[in-house]
Parts: C-alpha cells; structure tokens; sequence
C-alpha cells in the first residue's frame, strides 16, 4: 500500500497543510513574542479604554488558532479524507478478491490477526 501513488497524494496533502498550519500558528505567536520584547511602548499604546494594542494582539492568537483549526478540519473534509476513503475501499476490494481468490484454489480462509499483511491498522 505505501508504494500506491494515491497513499503519496494523501500523504503529501497532509503534510504540505501540516507545514503551513504550523508556520502561520507558530510564526503569528513568534512574532507577538518578539514584539513584545523589542518594542515594549508600541504593544502598550492604548487603542480604547484599557485594550492596549499588546493585548489586542495577545486575543488574537486566539482566532489565529482558531481560523487555522477551522483550515484544517475543513481541509481534512474536502481533499484528505474523500482520497483516504477512495484509497480504503480500493484495500478492501482488493483484500476481498484476494480472500475469493485463496477461497476458490481450495486454501483455508483466516482471518487476519494484527501485525500481518491483511490487516489494516491506519
């Protein structure tokens, strides 16, 4: 199954999601870590009342983590899981003619135990 260029595809989609969710995640906290550190009076101008901009900022990591899991459970949705499903069902189709298979040449059918090569364990 790792030699199927469709596993490569659903691999390649959720790394190439997983990199860019994590540098816009990390990278938006990095920089409101630095801000905070080498420009102290710019994060405490007021913006109303007490909201300061060094606090406006700080609630945003908030929707930063929050758009960035909304990204990914709509990514999931729409490319990951539809070439999974296609790629599960081809497995066990596959599984199904091979058991037919070794059912018609007279073999005794068993059913897989975890660790052998029938066995899917993702």
């Amino acid at each position: 199954m790792s030699e199927d260029p469709e596993f490569h595809s659903l691999r390649r989609a959720q790394r190439r999601f997983g990199v860019r969710a994590t540098l816009l995640s990390v990278g938006g906290f990095l920089l409101y870590v630095l801000l905070s550190h080498s420009v102290p009076g710019l994060m405490n101008q007021r913006l109303l009342g007490h909201l300061t901009l060094g606090l406006a900022l700080g609630l945003g990591q908030f929707v930063v983590m929050g758009v960035t899991a909304w990204c990914y459970v709509r990514h999931m949705r729409t490319r990951v899981d539809p070439l999974a499903r296609g790629l599960g069902s081809r497995l066990d189709q596959h599984e199904a003619n091979s058991h037919r298979a070794n059912s018609h040449r007279g073999e005794a059918a068993q059913t897989p135990q975890p660790g052998s090569r029938g066995y899917r364990t993702w």
